[in-house]
Protein backbone atom coordinates (compact mmCIF):
# COMPACT_ATOMS: atom_id res chain seq x y z
CA UNK A 1 0.00 0.00 0.00
CA UNK A 2 1.16 3.48 -0.77
CA UNK A 3 1.98 5.64 2.26
CA UNK A 4 -1.01 7.80 3.19
CA UNK A 5 -3.40 5.74 1.07
CA UNK A 6 -7.01 5.77 2.22
CA UNK A 7 -8.17 2.97 -0.05
CA UNK A 8 -10.33 0.62 2.01
CA UNK A 9 -8.69 -2.81 2.23
CA UNK A 10 -10.36 -4.24 5.36
CA UNK A 11 -13.92 -4.54 6.64
CA UNK A 12 -15.49 -6.03 9.77
CA UNK A 13 -19.28 -6.27 10.05
CA UNK A 14 -21.95 -7.58 12.38
CA UNK A 15 -25.10 -8.63 10.57
CA UNK A 16 -28.39 -10.28 11.55
CA UNK A 17 -30.80 -12.37 9.51
CA UNK A 18 -34.34 -11.18 9.98
CA UNK A 19 -36.26 -14.46 10.40
CA UNK A 20 -37.44 -16.63 13.30
CA UNK A 21 -34.68 -19.23 13.00
CA UNK A 22 -31.77 -16.79 13.30
CA UNK A 23 -33.42 -14.14 15.46
CA UNK A 24 -30.85 -12.53 17.75
CA UNK A 25 -27.89 -14.52 16.33
CA UNK A 26 -25.05 -12.20 15.30
CA UNK A 27 -23.00 -12.99 12.19
CA UNK A 28 -19.53 -11.43 12.29
CA UNK A 29 -17.77 -11.07 8.96
CA UNK A 30 -14.34 -9.74 8.14
CA UNK A 31 -12.16 -9.58 5.10
CA UNK A 32 -8.94 -7.82 4.30
CA UNK A 33 -5.88 -7.61 2.11
CA UNK A 34 -2.23 -8.11 3.11
CA UNK A 35 -3.14 -9.93 6.34
CA UNK A 36 -0.95 -12.37 8.27
CA UNK A 37 -2.06 -15.22 6.05
CA UNK A 38 -4.58 -15.87 3.32
CA UNK A 39 -7.39 -17.97 4.72
CA UNK A 40 -11.13 -18.37 4.23
CA UNK A 41 -13.15 -20.12 6.90
CA UNK A 42 -16.51 -20.13 8.63
CA UNK A 43 -16.44 -20.56 12.41
CA UNK A 44 -19.69 -21.49 14.14
CA UNK A 45 -19.52 -21.07 17.90
CA UNK A 46 -22.44 -22.65 19.74
CA UNK A 47 -24.20 -21.03 22.65
CA UNK A 48 -23.94 -22.49 26.13
CA UNK A 49 -26.93 -24.73 26.86
CA UNK A 50 -29.53 -23.35 29.29
CA UNK A 51 -28.56 -26.05 31.83
CA UNK A 52 -25.57 -28.35 32.31
CA UNK A 53 -25.68 -32.09 32.93
CA UNK A 54 -22.73 -31.87 35.32
CA UNK A 55 -21.80 -29.34 38.00
CA UNK A 56 -19.69 -26.50 36.66
CA UNK A 57 -15.93 -26.80 37.25
CA UNK A 58 -14.25 -24.62 39.90
CA UNK A 59 -13.65 -21.80 37.40
CA UNK A 60 -17.34 -21.83 36.52
CA UNK A 61 -16.82 -21.85 32.75
CA UNK A 62 -17.04 -24.50 30.07
CA UNK A 63 -15.67 -23.82 26.60
CA UNK A 64 -18.28 -23.42 23.90
CA UNK A 65 -18.47 -26.09 21.21
CA UNK A 66 -17.35 -24.99 17.77
CA UNK A 67 -17.36 -26.16 14.14
CA UNK A 68 -14.99 -24.61 11.60
CA UNK A 69 -15.54 -25.06 7.89
CA UNK A 70 -12.17 -24.58 6.20
CA UNK A 71 -12.66 -23.22 2.67
CA UNK A 72 -9.14 -22.22 1.60
CA UNK A 73 -6.26 -22.90 1.44
CA UNK A 74 -6.61 -26.16 3.43
CA UNK A 75 -10.12 -27.43 2.75
CA UNK A 76 -11.72 -29.45 5.53
CA UNK A 77 -13.76 -29.38 8.72
CA UNK A 78 -12.72 -29.01 12.36
CA UNK A 79 -14.90 -29.60 15.37
CA UNK A 80 -14.01 -28.71 18.95
CA UNK A 81 -16.27 -29.89 21.74
CA UNK A 82 -16.23 -30.48 25.46
CA UNK A 83 -16.18 -33.99 26.91
CA UNK A 84 -16.36 -35.11 30.51
CA UNK A 85 -13.03 -36.40 31.76
CA UNK A 86 -13.44 -40.06 32.76
CA UNK A 87 -13.62 -40.85 36.48
CA UNK A 88 -14.23 -37.23 37.57
CA UNK A 89 -17.32 -35.55 38.96
CA UNK A 90 -17.51 -32.61 36.57
CA UNK A 91 -14.14 -31.99 34.96
CA UNK A 92 -14.32 -31.42 31.21
CA UNK A 93 -11.75 -31.02 28.48
CA UNK A 94 -11.85 -29.68 24.94
CA UNK A 95 -11.17 -32.29 22.26
CA UNK A 96 -10.79 -31.89 18.51
CA UNK A 97 -11.91 -33.80 15.47
CA UNK A 98 -10.62 -32.73 12.09
CA UNK A 99 -10.79 -33.72 8.45
CA UNK A 100 -8.65 -32.31 5.64
CA UNK A 101 -9.07 -33.22 2.00
CA UNK A 102 -5.32 -33.25 1.40
CA UNK A 103 -4.79 -35.80 4.19
CA UNK A 104 -7.53 -38.11 2.92
CA UNK A 105 -7.13 -37.73 -0.84
CA UNK A 106 -3.63 -36.34 -1.41
CA UNK A 107 -2.23 -32.85 -1.91
CA UNK A 108 -3.56 -32.44 -5.47
CA UNK A 109 -7.10 -33.75 -4.89
CA UNK A 110 -8.73 -30.31 -5.09
CA UNK A 111 -7.77 -27.99 -7.97
CA UNK A 112 -6.81 -24.40 -7.31
CA UNK A 113 -9.81 -22.04 -7.10
CA UNK A 114 -9.40 -20.29 -10.46
CA UNK A 115 -8.36 -23.53 -12.15
CA UNK A 116 -11.73 -25.03 -11.21
CA UNK A 117 -13.72 -21.90 -12.12
CA UNK A 118 -12.04 -21.57 -15.52
CA UNK A 119 -12.66 -25.24 -16.31
CA UNK A 120 -16.31 -24.93 -15.25
CA UNK A 121 -16.72 -21.79 -17.37
CA UNK A 122 -15.29 -23.58 -20.41
CA UNK A 123 -17.65 -26.52 -19.81
CA UNK A 124 -20.68 -24.28 -19.22
CA UNK A 125 -21.13 -25.46 -15.62
CA UNK A 126 -22.47 -22.52 -13.57
CA UNK A 127 -22.92 -24.42 -10.28
CA UNK A 128 -20.01 -22.62 -8.56
CA UNK A 129 -20.92 -19.18 -9.88
CA UNK A 130 -23.11 -16.71 -8.02
CA UNK A 131 -26.48 -16.13 -9.67
CA UNK A 132 -27.47 -12.59 -10.63
CA UNK A 133 -30.11 -12.35 -7.86
CA UNK A 134 -27.42 -13.27 -5.30
CA UNK A 135 -25.12 -10.56 -6.65
CA UNK A 136 -27.95 -8.01 -6.54
CA UNK A 137 -28.76 -8.96 -2.92
CA UNK A 138 -25.09 -8.63 -1.97
CA UNK A 139 -24.99 -5.13 -3.40
CA UNK A 140 -28.28 -4.30 -1.65
CA UNK A 141 -26.60 -5.15 1.69
CA UNK A 142 -23.25 -3.49 0.97
CA UNK A 143 -24.42 -0.31 -0.82
CA UNK A 144 -25.58 1.49 2.39
CA UNK A 145 -22.14 0.91 3.92
CA UNK A 146 -20.40 2.36 0.86
CA UNK A 147 -22.71 5.37 0.87
CA UNK A 148 -22.09 5.87 4.59
CA UNK A 149 -18.32 5.83 4.13
CA UNK A 150 -18.59 8.34 1.28
CA UNK A 151 -20.68 10.72 3.40
CA UNK A 152 -19.43 13.67 5.43
CA UNK A 153 -20.19 11.93 8.78
CA UNK A 154 -18.19 8.78 8.04
CA UNK A 155 -16.04 7.50 10.91
CA UNK A 156 -12.28 7.69 10.55
CA UNK A 157 -10.59 4.79 8.79
CA UNK A 158 -8.72 2.30 10.94
CA UNK A 159 -5.19 1.62 9.73
CA UNK A 160 -3.17 -1.58 10.09
CA UNK A 161 0.25 -2.86 9.25
CA UNK A 162 0.56 -5.26 6.33
CA UNK A 163 1.19 -8.74 7.71
CA UNK A 164 -1.04 -8.20 10.77
CA UNK A 165 -4.61 -9.45 11.30
CA UNK A 166 -6.06 -6.00 10.64
CA UNK A 167 -6.75 -2.83 12.58
CA UNK A 168 -7.04 -2.95 16.35
CA UNK A 169 -10.46 -1.34 15.97
CA UNK A 170 -11.72 -4.69 14.60
CA UNK A 171 -10.72 -6.39 17.87
CA UNK A 172 -12.36 -3.58 19.87
CA UNK A 173 -15.48 -4.01 17.74
CA UNK A 174 -15.87 -7.63 18.89
CA UNK A 175 -14.70 -6.93 22.44
CA UNK A 176 -17.67 -4.57 22.82
CA UNK A 177 -19.86 -7.71 22.49
CA UNK A 178 -17.54 -9.69 24.80
CA UNK A 179 -16.30 -11.74 21.82
CA UNK A 180 -13.04 -12.25 19.98
CA UNK A 181 -12.03 -13.30 16.48
CA UNK A 182 -11.34 -17.03 16.24
CA UNK A 183 -9.57 -19.20 13.72
CA UNK A 184 -10.63 -22.81 13.97
CA UNK A 185 -8.87 -24.26 10.93
CA UNK A 186 -5.40 -24.71 12.40
CA UNK A 187 -4.03 -27.98 11.01
CA UNK A 188 -2.54 -31.00 12.77
CA UNK A 189 -3.62 -30.41 16.36
CA UNK A 190 -2.52 -26.78 16.52
CA UNK A 191 -4.45 -24.98 19.20
CA UNK A 192 -7.44 -22.76 18.47
CA UNK A 193 -6.11 -19.38 17.45
CA UNK A 194 -7.51 -16.22 18.98
CA UNK A 195 -6.79 -13.18 16.88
Amino acid sequence: MAPGSETATYAALKLYIDNWRWQGVPFYLRSGKALTEKTSEIVIQFRHPPHFLFPLPPGGEIEQNMISICLQPDEGIHQRFEVKTPDTLSETRSVNMEFHYRDAFGPNAIPEAYERLLLDALQGDASLFTRSDGIENSWRVIEPFLQGWAGSHAPALGFYEPGSWGPSAANDFLAADRRRWLRGCAHESEDLVTI
